[in-house]
């Protein structure tokens, strides 16, 4: 990671405390209605802890909130969230939320770029969860349970992301897409 901490954490800590406490829940009992360690909680809450985004969707379910509610800054209105979310092992490696509309639970709108040789591992969504992606720039490979999917520049693929999926950048250049994310 080329930094401490990705930006998006600069706001779970406080948002997960905030939700939590107004679900009422101890460190304890979220921790095992998400299925995560305690340890986790404590860390995150306390802003020293990574975690993944398939984690991050585990603990807003346990809350009862939205991946939007535990990432986004509290000020920022959710068609324009702008925060990194992920950073990949190159400096060019990283996926930015852009905003969030509603859906039937939300939809959201990414921007990633993966550079050349840069992976990056999804756990399944639940059912019912699919991903929208569009290459601008390069060459994508989506590693799925489905099947392998490449998606060329100017291209797309649609899937049900309730499966373990990758995206992989085998080209020489980075690859830039866009991704929307429904549930």
């Amino acid at each position: 990671m080329q930094e401490s901490r990705p930006d998006v954490l600069v706001h779970v800590g406080e948002n997960l405390r905030r939700l939590r406490r107004s679900a009422g829940q101890s460190q304890a009992a979220l921790a095992a209605a998400a299925g995560v360690s305690r340890r986790t909680i404590i860390n995150l809450e306390a802003g020293e802890s990574n975690i993944s985004l398939s984690g991050l969707d585990k603990l807003a379910d346990a809350l009862g909130a939205t991946f939007v509610d535990l990432v986004a800054p509290p000020t920022a209105p959710s068609n324009r969230i702008d925060a990194t979310t992920w950073r990949g092992g190159h400096p060019e490696s990283r996926a930015v939320l852009l905003g969030s509309a509603p859906a039937r639970n939300e939809a959201q709108l990414w921007t990633w770029s993966l550079a050349p040789g840069d992976r990056y591992d999804g756990e399944p969504d639940p059912d019912g969860w699919h991903e929208m992606v569009y290459v601008t720039r390069g060459h994508l490979l989506i590693e799925r349970d489905e099947g392998p999917v490449h998606v060329a520049e100017g291209d797309y693929a649609i899937y049900s992301s309730a499966q373990h999926y990758a995206y992989v950048n085998s080209a020489e250049i980075t690859t830039t897409f866009v991704r929307n994310v429904i549930s």
